[in-house]
């Protein structure tokens, strides 16, 4: 069934939105298997490349700085058998005014897929349209749909599924708020979203979001009170409070956001089993305390590792 449901990808993976339900959930199934048979070949001291990208190259454009993203795309692309090929904005002809739909059209000429770190969801959309090969966001600012795979292949480690559970997200109504609330939309699973005001997710995303919903069951919620979205939840979410390019308003946002803090306090309001997340970099003593991101509840690591295996899953199944 997996494998059916695998063969049917889109051409891109531009927004979560993209993937069925079924696909979002099938990705992790193969995300789970070959992390354990990395972890298995690691134990037994065994090579760890597939063939499965073999004679395959992948462009990875990062217009944005990166550690998690750079460092697993270009380990998962290696490890698939493929060559990863990662570029700046400044290396490429994008720095002196060549357009990102050139860029793609001209790249779809020498490699087999195209990763993007970029700005605006607009630029990416260019890209895909002129691209004649596979085109994965690895980050816009309306959306960061790799790390909704990363977060909810975490989630069910955890927990096991996602009937009847939720995950609350405290912070910024940012592109990693929206990529959680499709994604808990496809899958059943609750997301509530608990934002300053003046801070709130894109409403054509979470109108979009909930229409989702409607299929499934899940229950997608936006609110101002941090307290009642964290209440009962299953895991809590947690981001830097000013992203990429937002650095000006941050001495502004400090105060703003201070209510919204993931302290001990905050996560006592959830389930007893919760597990805290947080997609990375994190300041402690900003958005979450040392105590939590670094206490028992704590996944944030097996979450940034899980970037590795949900992005060798789709590069596998969305390449071939």
């Amino acid at each position: 069934m997996m494998t059916d449901v695998l063969t049917d990808l889109p051409a891109h993976y531009l927004s979560v939105a993209d993937l069925t339900g079924a696909q979002f959930e099938a990705l992790l199934d193969l995300a789970d298997e070959l992390k354990g048979e990395r972890a298995a070949r690691t134990a037994a001291g065994e090579p760890l490349a597939r063939d499965t990208l073999a004679g395959r190259t992948v462009a990875m454009i990062f217009e944005k700085p990166s550690t998690r993203t750079r460092v697993s795309f270009q380990v998962a692309v290696s490890e698939l058998g493929g060559h990863p090929l990662a570029l700046s904005a400044t290396e490429l002809q994008l720095g002196r005014g060549e357009t990102i739909g050139d860029t793609g059209a001209v790249l779809s000429r020498y490699v087999h897929g195209i990763v993007v770190r970029t700005f605006g969801q607009e630029r990416i959309e260019e890209l895909a349209t002129a691209a004649t090969v596979p085109v994965v966001n690895a980050l816009t600012d309306l959306e960061h749909p790799c790390q909704a795979l990363a977060d909810l292949q975490t989630f069910r480690e955890a927990h096991g599924g996602f009937a009847g559970r939720s995950l609350a997200y405290v912070g910024d109504g940012n592109n990693v708020a929206h990529s959680l609330m499709l994604a808990g939309a496809l899958v059943g699973l609750d997301v509530r979203v608990g934002h300053p005001e003046g801070y709130a997710p894109d409403p054509e995303v979470v109108a979009r979001a909930q229409a989702l919903a409607t299929d499934t069951g899940a229950e997608v919620v936006v609110t101002t009170d941090p307290v009642a979205a964290v209440t009962g939840a299953d895991a809590v979410y947690a981001d830097v409070w000013a992203s990429m390019g937002q650095e000006d308003e941050a001495d502004a946002r400090l105060a703003v956001f201070a209510p919204y803090q993931v302290t001990a306090e905050l996560l006592s309001h959830a389930a007893d089993d919760a597990v805290f997340l947080h997609c990375l970099p994190a300041h402690r003593g900003e958005e979450v305390t040392a105590e939590v991101i670094d206490g028992p509840s704590s996944r944030v690591f097996d979450q940034a590792e899980n970037r590795l295996h949900v992005q060798k899953a789709l590069l596998a199944r969305l390449l071939v």
